[in-house]
């Protein structure tokens, strides 16, 4: 039982940490401006708004706290990675 719960503290904790990332690289590309950085922001009003609604779901559906961070640190992670590559970089 502790180990679930120590599990899923420090996939929380990772979680957060990876968003920071995630943060930073989106800022950087707003900052920058143009067409590349009005997309990145609809695209993360629209991710946040699927990932909620899917948390919702997995949860209504007997799903758990530990797959629903799961799920967002999947989703965090692909775009810290899209956003850290070099075409990301040279838009805008």
């Amino acid at each position: 039982m502790f180990g679930s719960w120590w599990k899923l503290g420090m996939d929380a904790t990772l979680l957060a940490m990876e968003s920071q990332q995630v943060i930073g690289l989106r800022l950087a590309m707003m900052t920058a401006g143009g067409a590349a950085a009005q997309i990145e922001a609809e695209r993360m009003v629209t991710e946040k708004i699927m990932a909620a609604n899917e948390a919702v779901l997995l949860m209504a559906t007997g799903g758990s706290p530990a797959r629903v961070v799961a799920g967002y640190r999947r989703t965090v992670q692909a775009n810290a990675r899209r956003l850290s590559e070099p075409s990301a970089k040279g838009r805008g």
